[in-house]
């Protein structure tokens, strides 16, 4: 087994070189679906996620009651409304959602999206359907975790950003390298495990992510990891790497947030902020 921690150097060795004649289609586009009446914050925080982290295009689907807040909310990302249910996406928005898939280079799901018959046909249909780079975080690996056959029957790279109790409802637990290993083996997935040193594992190699603080453990903070992960993979680099990258950086962000304001007032959007200073 090998196991690694990644530096300051390394996550910038990796961001790619930004030629003069490029344009933003050059810098990976992004799609979100992501939100739900209630949680509108989760979009929010995964769409400046992604947007902070280099995406050139970001592209945000929210169930249509809360579209007037995310459009208003949101500035850079394309934002769209989707069809819905009771607040949550519906089988009716999988049409308007197909449309969008062939012009992505990655896809995050699951951010603040409620559980819902509608939510597990989307979540199924995407994982189904897009053969690229897939997120899937928070409540997208709430509805797989009675449908993991799902996951398996996938070709194309999934990345599952669970924290303790979202592992656990996938049926995992145990010391927490081999059970990550495990999970990331028997699942197919590259596997992001929250948490104190938060884990990055394929099954076979191992990260140890050594940065983050208490400070972090509040809500929307996972939801900018999940939106940076997008971004990074969606800008080429391989997944396995763009997503210990992404974890360091998220964890350094939150660091200089603490050192900076103190753990008890940091907050999410402080570490969108301390995002582009890292990367510069």
């Amino acid at each position: 087994m090998e196991v690694n921690r990644f530096s300051h150097e390394d996550v910038l060795a990796l961001l790619p070189e930004r030629q003069l004649n490029t344009h933003k289609g050059d810098f990976g586009k992004v799609l979100l679906l992501c939100g739900s009446r209630g949680y509108t914050g989760a979009a929010y925080f995964a769409a400046m996620g992604a947007l902070r982290s280099g995406a050139g295009l970001v592209y945000l689907g929210v169930p249509e009651s809360i579209y007037a807040i995310e459009a208003v909310k949101l500035s850079e990302p394309i934002v769209f409304s989707l069809p819905e249910d009771e607040g949550m996406l519906s089988r009716a928005a999988i049409p308007s959602i197909r449309d969008y898939l062939s012009r992505m280079d990655a896809v995050v799901i699951g951010c603040g999206m409620g559980q819902s018959e509608g939510a597990l046909a989307v979540v199924r249909m995407v994982l189904k359907e897009f053969p690229g780079p897939i997120v899937v975080d928070a409540d997208g690996i709430n509805l797989l975790a009675a449908h993991k056959d799902i996951l398996r029957g996938r070709t194309g790279i999934t990345i599952l950003t669970p924290h303790a109790g979202e592992f656990s409802r996938l049926g995992y637990s145990g010391e927490r390298i081999t059970s990550a290993r495990t999970a990331a083996r028997e699942l197919g997935c590259i596997l992001l495990l929250k948490g104190h040193e938060t884990l990055i594992t394929d099954g076979k190699t191992v990260y140890i992510n050594p940065t983050g603080n208490p400070g972090m453990a509040t809500g929307g903070c996972g939801d900018v990891l999940a939106g940076m992960i997008g971004a990074l993979i969606g800008q080429g680099i391989p997944a396995l790497k763009a997503t210990a990258a992404a974890a360091w950086l998220h964890g350094k962000a939150g660091d200089l947030c603490a050192m900076e304001l103190g753990q008890y007032g940091m907050l999410p959007s402080d570490m969108l902020l301390a995002l582009p200073r890292l990367m510069k």
